[in-house]
């Protein structure tokens, strides 16, 4: 596989940044996860973590080197990562489950799979085109809800699912799309879409690289939101069709290198029988800089030989 990948977190106006975002991936398949812990309730940014966690646990342990059936693999996960949170709180004594929404894409074999709980989106651009775009848990959006009712309720964009609920959590499994050279993925916490259009995201990863699109897309999103802005996160993801030249040395990864059995990942380790209470945002950036640094490395070397 070959893809570049870029990814920006920042807290925003908020007293913490409750969003986590990571990836990981095997010789031929990759997992790229975004969580926004929700807030107004307790620790959101460990029920976000935890969520990425038992996904990449489970990923790991599945993708040999590819997961066999992704989609089953997807749901089976994601309803993990819930029951996960729900031991936390439990185990933790805590009155009020932490909660957190999730988007999660698998890339194998040519094809994009993906999941989501909540209002954390994906969008599928191509040749400047919107072709998918993954519609919030939230009564603004419930396909259901007619005009009339809709206007009775006061909050349009509260979720009526999330990871952490004390009922089971509803999520779309999308259809597998088939994937072709310089498609860009774009995952972000509802920090970015609730300030920028649909037109602006897709016009700035149209005409630019994802590593100058994402970060130029979470700057003009803090600027809008302004003081009281919230947590914003993105992740850019554009897939290298195999057939064409090496990805940029700086930017791309190629998993051609990797031995079988190997399993790389940004997600902070740590383990989920101990929790996440040793890990802040400067071990998680950490973590995130040293996998890129020895993708570097890699990709150099490549370049080289």
């Amino acid at each position: 596989m070959k893809f570049t990948v870029f990814q920006v977190s920042r807290k925003g106006g908020r007293e913490k940044n409750e969003d986590r975002m990571g990836y990981c991936y095997t010789q031929d398949s990759g997992l790229f996860l975004l969580a926004d812990g929700m807030g107004g309730h307790p620790d959101g940014e460990v029920a976000a973590q935890i969520a990425l966690q038992a996904m990449s646990a489970t990923f790991q342990s599945r993708a040999k080197p590819v997961v066999s059936d992704v989609a089953e693999f997807l749901s089976s996960a994601l309803v993990s990562s819930h029951h996960h949170i729900i031991r936390y709180a439990s185990e933790k004594g805590l009155i009020d489950n932490p909660r957190t929404t999730l988007v999660a894409v698998v890339l194998q074999e040519g094809y994009a799979h993906w999941v989501h709980c909540g209002d954390s989106r994906l969008y599928f651009i191509r040749d400047g085109v919107l072709l998918k775009r993954s519609r919030d848990h939230s009564y603004a959006e419930h396909p259901d809800l007619s005009g009339s009712l809709l206007e009775k309720v006061i909050n349009r964009n509260i979720l009526f699912t999330c990871l952490g609920s004390a009922t089971k959590p509803l999520f779309d499994v999308f259809s597998p799309m088939r994937l072709q050279h310089r498609d860009k993925i774009f995952l972000c916490s509802d920090g970015l879409w609730d300030q920028l259009s649909e037109a602006e995201i897709v016009e700035q990863l149209t005409h630019f690289p994802v590593a100058q699109a994402v970060p130029e897309l979470v700057e003009r999103a803090l600027r809008k939101g302004g003081d009281r802005s919230d947590n914003v996160t993105a992740m850019g993801i554009e897939w290298e069709a195999p057939d064409h030249d090496q990805v940029d040395v700086q930017q791309g990864v190629s998993t051609g290198g990797l031995s079988d059995g190997v399993f790389a990942s940004t997600i902070q380790a740590g383990g989920l029988d101990g929790w996440v209470d040793d890990l802040d945002d400067e071990a998680i950036e950490r973590s995130i800089a040293e996998i890129n640094e020895a993708i570097r490395r890699g990709a150099a070397k490549r370049s080289k030989s």
